[in-house]
């Protein structure tokens, strides 16, 4: 896997390719059957193979905006930057950027990767979340077994972090080299409900 050079991941590079990665986004939610319209897009996030690279991208985009959080989580620091200047597209404005350190996993790109949004729901575990996004999208429920077949991926988790956090459980819908992920909670909440323990 060849490292992918720094200029194509600088902030101003990944910018450009917003557009082309939202319209994946949104090929991916209409054959899911999710309406983005709906939703709150709550961050957005990318990959990086390499650390060292990771680190460089890491400081560039602290350029844009301001660190506010820094959570191992499974192991590794996944870093939350909240931007001066929202990325806005399609109706949305997203102001927080999630860049996870790499862990021992390698992915076929690197640059954007999922976008998480936000379906209100009071739910503690992923499978009580579940029921509640499949009660909210008919039309994913309708076709939730047949998902596999369509190449898409699903998958719950219950990320936790080193502090007392609020349960966040999260569905992700995976296709290719892009990934949509839904949870009750807003990183921000999140990362508040675990400053607040400390």
């Amino acid at each position: 896997m060849p490292v992918t050079d720094f200029e194509s991941l600088s902030p101003t590079a990944l910018r450009l390719t917003i557009p082309a990665f939202w319209q994946e986004i949104e090929d991916l939610a209409l054959l899911l059957g999710i309406e983005l319209q709906t939703l709150t897009a709550d961050h957005i996030a990318m990959r990086i193979n390499d650390k060292a690279l990771a680190e460089q991208v890491h400081h560039a985009w602290l350029q844009h905006g301001s660190q506010i959080s820094n959570a191992m989580i499974n192991g590794r620091p996944i870093i939350v930057i909240q931007l001066h200047d929202p990325i806005e597209i399609s109706q949305q404005s997203i102001d927080c950027l999630e860049l996870p350190y790499p862990n021992n996993k390698s992915y076929p790109q690197q640059g954007w990767e999922h976008v998480e949004f936000v379906v209100a729901s009071e739910a503690q575990t992923a499978d009580a979340f579940v029921e509640e996004v499949r009660k909210a999208f008919p039309k994913l429920d309708q076709q939730w077994s047949s998902l596999a077949e369509m190449g898409v991926k699903v998958k719950l988790s219950s990320p936790q972090g080193e502090g007392e956090r609020l349960a966040n459980p999260t569905v992700a819908f995976k296709k290719g080299g892009v990934c949509i992920k839904l949870h009750p909670h807003s990183l921000k909440a999140v990362i508040a409900s675990e400053q607040s323990h400390h």
